[in-house]
């Protein structure tokens, strides 16, 4: 199922999640399970996540965008 969401660096990790299906997959691969107990899911972006995780952010949009085209 593709959606036409715009999906960024800068995109909040909660909304896309909602917005993506498959994407949870992707943010638990790279972040851990921990980061779905966290309040910080619905205001915090990619970039932030990525961050905090010392990941590339545009490995982790790259890999949501290719969930859109399938």
């Amino acid at each position: 199922m593709a959606t036409n969401v715009e999906i960024n660096k800068n995109s909040v990790i909660g909304d896309v999640i909602k917005a993506v299906p498959g994407a949870e997959a992707v943010i638990r691969k790279y972040f851990g399970s921990g980061c779905f107990t966290c309040p910080g899911i619905n205001m915090e972006s990619i970039s932030f996540g990525a961050t905090m995780h010392n990941i590339d952010p545009e490995k982790i949009v790259e890999e949501i965008k290719q969930l859109k085209t399938s």
